[in-house]
């Protein structure tokens, strides 16, 4: 929490509480997860389940990764992040799908409340998640295939083989839309 004093010039100063220093004394840690914070939404946007907000599975992977330690001690933390990012969103579509499949057998189910997407969306949506993290990582963000394949937890040769079903079956989806 910060609040102010008065540090005798009879200017009001901001301190920190935590470690009652000046404001300007810059924070590592939160200095990184500003720095982090674009590149970890993008990727949670892409492979968070539609009823999930990207900035809440961000929120979380930060807070799992900090009950641990702080940030500035891990040697490579946007890899670190985006890994428990794509693990969140796979717990949570896991959790979703078993609601899915217990709802019907619980109550009626209201489709009117579900959210609409564009159609231009619609194409994405049908591809598996971690096939969308893929072409995210690969095509927009330009990784290599052995970056994806460190995010997705998978081999490199399995990531070049999943990036490359992935485009495949979106330039169909497109196709099919465009035929319609």
């Amino acid at each position: 929490m910060r609040t102010t004093s008065d540090d005798g010039s009879g200017e009001a100063v901001a301190i920190d509480d935590r470690s009652g220093s000046e404001s300007e004394a810059a924070d590592p840690e939160a200095e990184l997860v500003r720095g982090l914070y674009p590149d970890l939404h993008r990727l949670a946007a892409v492979v968070a389940p539609p009823e999930r907000d990207p900035r809440d599975l961000v929120q979380d992977a930060l807070e799992r990764a900090l009950r641990k330690g702080p940030l500035t001690d891990l040697d490579a933390p946007l890899p670190y992040l985006r890994r428990a990012v794509v693990n969140l969103a796979a717990n949570e579509r896991r959790g979703l799908g078993r609601l899915r499949r217990a709802t019907p057998r619980l109550a009626v189910v209201d489709t009117a409340t579900e959210p609409s997407y564009p159609s231009d969306v619609a194409e994405l949506l049908a591809l598996d998640p971690l096939d969308r993290a893929a072409l995210w990582l690969s095509d927009v963000e330009g990784h290599p295939s052995a970056d994806v394949a460190d995010i997705l937890g998978c081999r490199p040769d399995a990531a070049r083989a999943r990036i490359s079903r992935a485009r495949r079956k979106l330039r169909s989806l497109i196709e099919e839309e465009d035929d319609r």
